[in-house]
């Protein structure tokens, strides 16, 4: 069974940075795509960035140039998004999650399998 386990969110002050961490299990398909997610309450659940099994990414506009995803050296079953000069608007639930399949731009959700329970990221002005 797969399972998504983030850590790392929480409250920091505009311009800051955070480290999100997505820690997948189970997961043994050589093709995947790897994604972070954020949802703010009353709107749909946005891709922020992802990954490959190539090491293909890609960002959303919003957050191009701040933010980076990756995984971890040495543990290619650990997420990373390394979130800076964070904004107000980047407030919400950031949730992490795998596909079977190739990364796509503007993907939605309905593209992923598996998803963690999400981590809470507030950025104060």
């Amino acid at each position: 069974q797969v399972q998504l386990e983030e850590s790392g969110g929480g409250s920091v002050q505009a311009g800051g940075s955070l480290k999100l961490s997505c820690r997948a299990s189970g997961y043994r398909y050589s093709r995947h795509c790897m994604a972070w997610f954020r949802q703010t309450p009353g709107k749909e659940r946005e891709e922020v960035a992802s990954i490959d099994s190539d090491g293909v990414t890609i960002y959303a506009d919003s957050v191009k140039g701040r933010f980076n995803i990756s995984k971890k050296p040495n543990d290619r079953d650990t997420l990373l998004l390394q979130m800076s000069s964070l904004k107000p608007e980047d407030s919400a639930m950031y949730y992490c999650a795998v596909s079977h399949k190739y990364c796509e731009v503007r993907a939605s959700q309905d593209l992923y399998n598996y998803w963690g329970q999400g981590t809470q990221v507030t950025v104060s002005t």
